[in-house]
């Protein structure tokens, strides 16, 4: 199998949703998306955090990209920060400092790296069901 990808930007005036409902579309696309409701909901909150983290830190577009290889789906959000993130523990009261530690969680894999003047973190989902026939 070839890879397969979808790229587009999310100005912060389209907001999360946008990217939510965009995602959610694509994976539809999928031949692994209607047995792993589990997966498509880790990767549409993993989406709704880096978009979200990306227009707050960067105040500016976020630019996502989803990838199918045929044994992984990578998300990758792009933004104009150069500020690499860290993963940090949030206080029981404070209102924000969670979502890597959330993509943390739900992916399989992730990871950040300088890109352009700013920044990419991508991560990773491997669809839980039986292995595909054509791969080893």
């Amino acid at each position: 199998m070839k890879a397969v990808g979808w790229a587009r930007s999310f100005p912060i005036a389209e907001g999360v949703r946008a990217a939510r409902r965009w995602t959610d579309e694509h994976l539809d696309t999928l031949p692994w998306a209607q047995e792993a409701p589990d997966t498509v909901h880790s990767v549409l909150l993993t989406v709704s955090e880096l978009v979200t983290n990306a227009h707050l830190h960067a105040d500016g577009a976020a630019h996502l990209v989803l990838t199918w290889d045929g044994s992984c789906l990578h998300v990758s959000v792009a933004d104009g920060d150069p500020r690499l993130p860290r993963q940090r523990e949030a206080g029981e009261e404070a209102t924000s400092g969670r979502g890597l530690g959330i993509v943390a969680t739900l992916a399989d894999t992730w990871d950040v790296h300088a890109c352009h003047g700013g920044k990419a973190i991508t991560a990773c989902f491997h669809p839980a069901g039986p292995p595909h026939p054509h791969t080893n």
